[in-house]
C-alpha cells in the first residue's frame, strides 16, 4: 500500500462534497474561511433529511478521507445526530437535520464575516 500524498484544503473540502453528493446531502455549502480564523480553511455545511441520513452522510465523508489518505481528526455528535462535526483539520464539516441548520444559521453568519473581510472594490 502506497502512502498518498496529503491534499491541500480545497482538495479535502472537494473530497468531503463529493462524498456529501454522493450520500445525496442537501444544500451542500463549502465556505472558505482560511482569512477569517486560524481554525480551519474551509467550512462544509450540508443538511440531512434525518439523524440516520446524518450518520450516513458522517460516515461517507469519514470513508472518503481514509480512503484518500487523509486523518480524520474527530467526529463529533453521532450519537445524537441532529448536528454532526466531521473535523478533517484543515476542513470542518458540519451535517446537521434542517431545523438544526435553521437555528444556527452557519452559512449566513460566516457568509457574512467573509463579505466583512473582503475588501470592496471602489465605485
Amino acid at each position: 500500500m502506497s502512502k498518498s500524498k496529503a491534499l491541500n484544503s480545497e482538495q479535502l473540502s472537494q473530497l468531503a462534497v463529493t462524498a456529501l453528493e454522493d450520500m445525496k446531502g442537501q444544500a451542500i455549502r463549502s465556505i472558505n474561511v482560511a482569512n477569517l480564523t486560524s481554525i480551519t480553511d474551509y467550512m462544509v455545511i450540508v443538511t440531512g433529511t434525518s439523524s440516520t441520513h446524518v450518520k450516513a452522510l458522517a460516515d461517507s465523508v469519514d470513508k472518503a478521507a481514509k480512503e484518500a489518505g487523509q486523518r480524520v481528526k474527530s467526529i463529533e455528535g453521532k450519537m445524537q445526530a441532529e448536528w454532526v462535526l466531521v473535523d478533517l483539520g484543515d476542513v470542518v464539516v458540519h451535517i446537521m437535520v434542517a431545523p438544526m441548520r435553521a437555528l444556527y444559521n452557519l452559512e449566513e453568519l460566516w457568509s457574512f464575516a467573509t463579505a466583512a473581510a473582503d475588501p470592496q472594490p471602489e465605485a
